[in-house]
């Protein structure tokens, strides 16, 4: 009896997971989103010829995406 209850408990666990992974996948996916359209609005009203801007953001917002990934995988 005592090991069902820890393969419910181990399944009890998993939606969890999937909840936990799945909602830093979308956080880490609008970020990227958000700097990499931002850098196109700033290049076409700053009208520069080479999009320097969204490669630096889309680049900036990356960093930023993994960052807050890799401290919520470690928060627990």
């Amino acid at each position: 009896m005592p090991e069902s209850n820890n393969k419910s408990s181990g399944k009890k666990n998993q939606p969890n997971a999937f909840i936990k992974y799945s909602s830093i996948a979308t956080q880490m996916a609008l970020i990227i989103v958000a700097g990499a359209l931002g850098g196109i609005q700033l290049d076409k009203y700053l009208q520069t010829e080479t999009p320097w801007i969204t490669g630096g953001l889309t680049i900036l917002s990356v960093v930023l995406a993994m960052y807050f990934a890799i401290k919520d995988l470690l928060k627990g």
